[in-house]
């Protein structure tokens, strides 16, 4: 007995020493790395995207219901009239994923997103056998891929989640098909929870096409090899995991597939008058916005080949920068002021997608050197990233795609599936690598694949360092043309700055293949270690990706941390939350339907969001913007006459913005707001009903009627309308209670009544109540909720009640369950064979 617990302590010491240094040293590292390049965060800074900005904006009446009460706000009026709360931000019921979210957010949000970059990427490496310390290095070139850091600044925090949970997911399904498909599986089902919950479903598809490809090469390989009784067994298990995943995400996927079939993503509504509303899904050039420029796709070996962000600050050694001192200007205002050096096809950029020369260089060796069960995945998942990146450029493959590739059409910025790109080279490169530095490599083989990658790759580098004009056919961008008068001159010094940035990349990148050319080459000839190989590609990852991403995440992007409220509120706010009478407020100060600063403090008739009721959209389109057109063009009038009478002649023309009940207008953040008395009110009764045979007709009548008087309803709802309506000079119905989930209201009227409420119609969830008893309610005015109510007095109450979020959270609990009982079983039979491995 003594004996056998010796040699289990001293497995246990020696399991500790050779197995787990490694990644106690990459955990520690990757802390640190995180923490040196996000130095600012040591100073109680902190990274405030655009993004980051309008989710505060847009989520504040929800944190507020959620942290003063026990249930969840699961419905929000301050954006768009009303909205779900499901994609802004909504609280679910503890689950497994719990205790991991709660440990990654002991740390800033910056620094723990670039950590799981790095262990992410590491943990799948560690799937394929590489070598720790190697995977450590290789995790670096990843994290730092400029896109992955582009992202943060503006705030895309959960399409940065998945991209990092990406690697994993993907490693524990290789670890399934090649190693161990129970250690496989349980890891799938966890990656894929965490990576569902994170809430970005392009990044998740894309990681999908990953999946696809190589399942696809591993299927062929199982029959070629004759194991595909194993194949499927291990699919049946990932595909188990897959459902195990899914259900701990019930919750957030049923309801995200609920509300997307009423947004821009989903079904028409059948109006014809609109053409952007006759597109299901999202329209082509929507989706096509933002396509990589074919040429452009060299950034991922030159970051500045084409100018590098629509704005940078040039140095003072610049063409422009030698003008401007001509012109009187001190080198601090060049220093400061960005100018525009883009000259890409896209509408503006952050910042180019960038690989990695390095990564460039060694991925073109793992085409020679990694074995075709691996290359061939990789291979076909790169080239179509690649073209469907393309976009508008390569408009025929991408028709293909949107039209019968399922659910593409329903994600925009097509460039972004470089997200893949980025994701297979770093790949394919340290495979690449692990294949170089295997002791028994062919020596020969691996002399010649070094002079070919590094002949290409170094090769373009150098041509284009030397004539850098092969790389462009003009460096004039087509704003350029705007540059006029006192910055004319821009003209002419901003092509020979953008061809001087070229040079000075393609030369950078030509140094970085040169030196990791070099150190593989003394390695593959024995005139260094191993050891030293991996040190010094770390050390060439580190100095060559890190300064890039520097360019663009940058320490003056962080900025102190806010304390109290995130924004100021104007004299303008002040006035209308002194009144607190639950009214909507258009702000003509802001970009009203692409800012949400003015829902951090009321109910916004505008708003920023990508995932907004179609209807709504509808709405805007056809009837909203002309009526704040005419707005607009009465403050004219109005300055004129120094009178706000001409504006308020023009709200009384708004039956939209009425209906909607838009109570006050700002028009100046000091000055008070322009009350709106002609506003419908949260409730009112209607004396006339119309019926609208189709859509077309639906949203003309509406911009024809006194939305205050009469409604207009489709023939759909015809069986719940009274056909006519007795006259009752004393109804009356009031708003009593407001919260996001319950509105009340009571009636007083001694004839049956219809009453329209300021209120936006969603029959996914909303359930009405007449003295607590269910009752039926329609949708009029094209967006709005209206019902018949009975004679007397009434208590009316509308619940939001979705089923899909109560059911949703049952499935997910079940889900969790499931998971740490296979996660435990996994766990007890790996440690019951070690035992029985040490004892013998």
């Amino acid at each position: 007995m003594r004996n056998e617990k010796i040699l289990v302590t001293r497995n246990l010491y020696y399991f500790m020493d050779k197995k787990f240094l490694p990644h106690i040293v990459a955990v520690v590292a990757f802390l640190a790395i995180a923490f040196f390049f996000c130095s600012p965060v040591l100073e109680n800074k902190e990274l405030m995207g655009h993004d980051t900005e309008s989710w505060i904006g847009m989520s504040k009446e929800i944190k507020d219901y959620n942290e003063n009460n026990p249930d969840a706000a699961l419905w929000t009026n301050s954006m768009f009239g009303g909205m779900p709360a499901y994609q802004i931000s909504l609280k679910y019921p503890p689950n497994i994923l719990t205790p991991v979210n709660k440990i990654l957010n002991v740390f800033p949000r910056v620094i723990f997103t670039i950590f799981l970059y790095l262990i992410g990427f590491y943990i799948l490496l560690l799937a394929f056998r590489v070598n720790p310390w190697l995977s450590m290095a290789f995790a670096v070139a990843f994290a730092f891929g400029s896109y992955n850091l582009i992202i943060l600044v503006a705030g895309h925090n959960t399409k940065a989640m998945v991209i990092a949970y990406m690697a994993p997911l993907i490693g524990s399904v290789f670890l399934a098909f090649r190693r161990n498909k129970w250690w496989g599986a349980v890891l799938t089902a966890l990656f894929l929870a965490l990576a569902i919950q994170a809430n970005h479903l392009q990044i998740l598809y894309y990681t999908l096409i990953i999946l696809i490809f190589f399942g696809v090469v591993e299927l062929v390989y199982s029959i070629i090899e004759k194991r595909i009784a194993q194949f499927f067994t291990t699919f049946g298990l990932l595909l188990g995991a897959a459902v195990i995943a899914i259900g701990i995400n019930a919750t957030l996927l049923w309801t995200t597939y609920e509300y997307g079939e009423y947004t821009m993503r989903g079904k028409t509504n059948g109006l014809t008058i609109d053409e952007t509303s006759k597109q299901e899904n999202l329209s082509k050039d929507y989706i096509t916005g933002w396509s990589y420029g074919i040429d452009e796709t060299m950034t991922l070996l030159i970051p500045n080949f084409r100018g590098g962000a629509s704005a940078e600050k040039l140095s003072t050694s610049s063409n422009t920068a030698a003008k401007l001192r001509e012109l009187g200007a001190p080198d601090e205002f060049i220093k400061q002021n960005p100018l525009p050096t883009y000259f890409g096809t896209q509408p503006g950029v952050s910042g180019p997608v960038y690989a990695g020369a390095i990564i460039c260089f060694l991925f073109v060796l793992g085409l020679i050197l990694v074995e075709g069960k691996n290359k061939w995945w990789i291979l076909g998942a790169f080239v179509l990233s690649i073209l469907l990146a393309w976009g508008r450029n390569f408009m025929p493959f991408t028709d293909f795609f949107i039209d019968h590739v399922p659910f593409y059409g329903k994600f925009r910025a097509v460039s972004m599936t470089l997200v893949i790109t980025t994701f297979v080279m770093v790949l394919m490169a340290t495979l690449a690598v692990a294949a170089f530095l295997k002791e028994d490599a062919d020596k020969k083989k691996n002399n010649m694949a070094l002079y070919i990658s590094a002949g290409i790759m170094g090769g373009i580098c150098l041509l284009l360092a030397i004539a850098p004009g092969l790389g462009a056919k003009s460096f004039v961008a087509d704003g350029d043309k705007m540059l006029t008068g006192d910055y004319s001159f821009l003209q002419q010094t901003l092509p020979l700055d953008r061809m001087a940035m070229l040079k000075a990349d393609a030369f950078r990148s030509f140094i970085f293949i040169a030196l990791s050319f070099a150190a593989l080459w003394l390695y593959n000839n024995k005139k260094i270690s191993r050891n030293i190989v991996i040190a010094t590609l770390a050390i060439l990852f580190l100095i060559d990706m890190m300064p890039i991403a520097k360019r663009y995440l940058s320490n003056d992007k962080y900025q102190p941390k806010h304390v109290g409220a995130y924004f100021e509120a104007t004299n303008a706010d002040k006035y209308i939350l002194e009144k607190g009478d639950n009214a909507r407020v258009l702000d003509m100060t802001k970009d009203i339907f692409n800012s949400s600063e003015p829902s951090y403090f009321h109910k916004n008739i505008g708003g920023y969001h990508a995932a907004k009721l179609r209807r709504y959209q509808e709405l805007i389109n056809n009837q909203i913007s002309g009526e704040i057109a005419g707005i607009g063009a009465s403050f004219n009038e109005a300055q004129k006459m120094q009178s706000l009478e001409p504006i308020e002649q023009n709200l009384a023309k708004c039956g939209v913005l009425n209906m909607l009940n838009m109570k006050y207008l700002i028009y100046n953040p000091e000055a008070p707001p322009v009350g709106n008395r002609f506003a419908n009110g949260n409730v009112w009764f209607v004396d006339s009903v119309y019926i609208a045979q189709n859509a077309d007709e639906e949203m003309l009548r509406l911009g024809a009627i006194n939305t205050k008087k009469a409604l207009v309803a489709d023939k759909e709802f015809a069986k719940i309308i009274p056909t006519q309506i007795q006259p009752d000079t004393t109804a009356k119905i009031t708003l009593t209670s407001y919260s996001p989930n319950v509105v009340k209201y009571e009636s007083k009227a001694v004839t049956p009544q219809i009453a329209v409420f300021s209120e936006i119609y969603y029959d996914k969830g909303w359930n009405a109540y007449v003295d607590g008893q269910k009752a039926d309610y329609f949708r009029a005015d094209y967006v709005l909720r209206a019902m018949p109510i009975p004679a007397g007095n009434h208590e009316i109450e509308f619940r939001f009640e979705p089923a899909s979020y109560s059911t949703g959270n049952l499935i997910s609990l079940i889900s969790s369950i499931l998971l740490v009982l296979a996660m435990g079983g996994v766990i007890f039979f790996y440690f019951k064979n070690k035992k029985k491995e040490t004892v013998k």
